[in-house]
């Protein structure tokens, strides 16, 4: 049952939620706008209630932004011990990876999962060799899906009321294209995926290229979730 109402004015993170058009802006997979956007969760400890923030980029990128936040907040030399959750419109750069896994081996009671809408200059090696470095040391990084997105939009986005169960939904082709993408950068296999855009009519193309390496390496069920690889048939 839909509530016909917005968040609720006595929500304490209403004053940090988004609105929808920022969120469809910065999410939907198929825009390549420049600016970054980071919603996140902090669960402190053992206990059960959990902090939400957002935060976009400014002069630094937002992960650097949560970092330097985080940290000068936290001056006590006591062992910090929570689990984090990200959600970014950008998978993080290869600098903003190695500031990541500095401020993990500071805190090693911290545990980080970062979802991602997409993959940030994904064709570039420093980039992909971040995101190896990142998950080997144990982050988890996943692609967004259907039940990510929904979860923000409950509890990061000003939604209307009466829309509470109105998270706008993109093509799945999308969601599973990016991350093919991941599998290889995770299987230090070369791009499958080019992503290019036409300023003109502001359309957003891609296109699949892929070696023997990727069939050889790839499981066939991942290549086969695109619908863009047809199952081979033996005859006799």
């Amino acid at each position: 049952m839909t509530s016909e109402k917005g968040p609720s004015t006595g929500d304490p993170t209403l004053r940090r939620r988004i609105e929808p058009w920022e969120f469809e802006a910065f999410f939907d997979p198929r825009e390549l706008r420049k600016e970054a956007c980071l919603l996140y969760e902090i669960k402190w400890g053992s206990s059960h209630r959990i902090w939400r923030n957002t935060g976009k980029s400014t002069t630094s990128h937002v992960e650097v932004n949560f970092i330097e936040k985080f940290t000068s907040e936290r001056r006590s030399d006591s062992p910090i011990s929570c689990s984090i959750t990200w959600f970014l419109s950008w998978s993080p750069c290869w600098e903003c990876s190695k500031a990541i896994r500095e401020f993990l081996s500071q805190h090693p009671s911290v545990t980080l999962v970062i979802y991602v809408a997409r993959l940030f200059w994904h064709m570039d090696q420093q980039n992909r060799q971040g995101l190896r470095d990142l998950i080997n040391s144990g982050v988890t990084v996943q692609i967004m899906r259907v039940s990510e997105y929904c979860h923000c939009w409950r509890n990061f986005v000003n939604y209307p009321p009466g829309k509470e169960a109105s998270c706008p939904t993109y093509p799945p082709l999308w969601v599973m294209l990016y991350a093919l993408e991941l599998h290889c950068i995770i299987l230090s296999l070369p791009p499958c995926l080019k992503i290019s855009r036409r300023c003109q009519n502001q359309l957003t193309f891609f296109r699949l290229t892929l070696q023997n390496c990727h069939y050889q390496t790839i499981p066939p069920h991942i290549l086969l979730a695109t619908g863009l690889i047809q199952p081979s048939v033996t005859w006799r």
